[in-house]
């Protein structure tokens, strides 16, 4: 966990960006991506972004464009035709949960060691077949398979004033909830967060309902977040938090590794538009590695 939540990364990020000489632009949504294709990264031949902001609509080129979208997004933004090709479709549900203190667990483990690491729940191979069986039958899983952490063990600051008082983030990654399941019907949102914590129960002394935090108006702090949620906010296609499917991360043995872009598993179609987000062959599931190679593919191509 990095110290100051992903905020503080992103925030190296810019500083390291900015004293490189690079100009961030915020607010600005991107309309087109026009590029050659066919060379596969492997030169740069240049491409232009088309882009909106406050003060209207903007054109620029560059010898390289770095796209941190969805490959499914980008495809639209290149004018691929996206009827027959099939959405990506995230399934998992995301739960924040604000507390009093940690709840005591049914084992008697102390729980600032329970909660230090990663708490499984429901997770073992049968179970995760069942719960597999009702999201494909598109039912909410009866027992919701899940992994529970608490970030603010590792990280206190995260807590701001709060920090020290006993008071706790405690946050729950649950699996087999598929976007479509909350598209059909959007009262399953509120029945998998009631089963998720339902799932968590299980394994504690202090139901989570005694422990969790209260606001102002007297409601639980408790936000949960379903794909759907997700693509809204953040507009990855399906809510898919990875881009899409993970690839294997080795390239197949006959493949041709014979520019940098494809070495680094970055390309694209299109010469000079590179994968630096989760959509790339090995970006997925760890944050900044999609970047780190399409970095890379750039030095080596110029």
């Amino acid at each position: 966990m990095p110290v100051g939540g992903m905020g503080a990364v992103t925030d190296a990020l810019l500083a390291s960006a900015v004293g490189a000489g690079a100009e961030v632009l915020t607010h600005a949504d991107v309309r087109r991506v026009q590029a050659a294709s066919g060379g596969a990264g492997a030169g740069g031949s240049g491409a232009e972004v088309t882009f909106d902001d406050a003060e209207g609509t903007h054109t620029v080129g560059a010898r390289f464009v770095l796209s941190g979208v969805a490959p499914w997004t980008l495809a639209g933004l290149v004018g691929e035709p996206l009827d027959g090709v099939v959405k990506p479709q995230g399934s998992q549900l995301k739960i924040n949960l604000l507390l009093d203190r940690l709840p005591r667990l049914r084992s008697g483990v102390d729980p600032a060691v329970a909660f230090a690491g990663t708490l499984h729940l429901a997770e073992g191979a049968a179970e995760l077949e069942v719960a597999h069986a009702d999201a494909v039958a598109g039912r909410v899983p009866t027992r919701m398979p899940g992994e529970v952490y608490c970030h603010s063990l590792t990280d206190p600051s995260i807590l701001g004033p709060l920090a020290g008082t006993g008071t706790h983030t405690l946050t729950y990654f649950g699996l087999h909830t598929p976007a479509a399941l909350f598209a059909g019907d959007p009262g399953f949102a509120k029945v998998a967060v009631e089963r998720a914590i339902a799932s968590l129960d299980e394994v504690l002394l202090d139901p989570i309902s005694s422990v969790v935090a209260r606001d102002a108006d007297g409601n639980p702090c408790i936000e949960a977040k379903t794909p759907l949620d997700v693509e809204a906010d953040l507009h990855m296609p399906g809510g898919h938090i990875f881009h899409g499917d993970l690839e294997w991360p080795w390239a197949p043995s006959r493949a041709a590794l014979d520019t940098p872009a494809a070495a680094w598993g970055v390309e694209t179609a299109y010469d000079g538009v590179l994968l630096c987000g989760s959509g790339a062959r090995r970006g997925g599931a760890v944050s900044g590695l999609g970047g780190h190679n399409a970095a890379h593919a750039v030095l080596g191509s110029i």
